[in-house]
């Protein structure tokens, strides 16, 4: 099973810096605020968005007639 989550919006590398910053900041402020399950659960999409977008990204193809597999 594989999963494609490259998108033509995520290429440029700050949108995706912007978007793990935006939930581990999050996560922060749900913590602060005593806020357990908020916070372990807003950490947890940071990770996985620092994991997928950040660290195994794949730009999506530049040419719409292209069709990867």
């Amino acid at each position: 099973m594989s999963q494609n989550n490259s998108h033509t919006f995520l290429d440029p590398l700050w949108r995706r810096i912007v978007l793990v910053g935006f939930c581990a900041a999050w996560s922060l402020y749900e913590w602060t605020n005593g806020e357990a399950f908020w916070g372990t659960l807003t950490a947890g999409m940071a990770a996985y968005g620092a994991w997928s977008y950040l660290l195994n990204y794949e730009p999506s193809s530049k040419d719409p007639d292209e069709k990867g597999e």
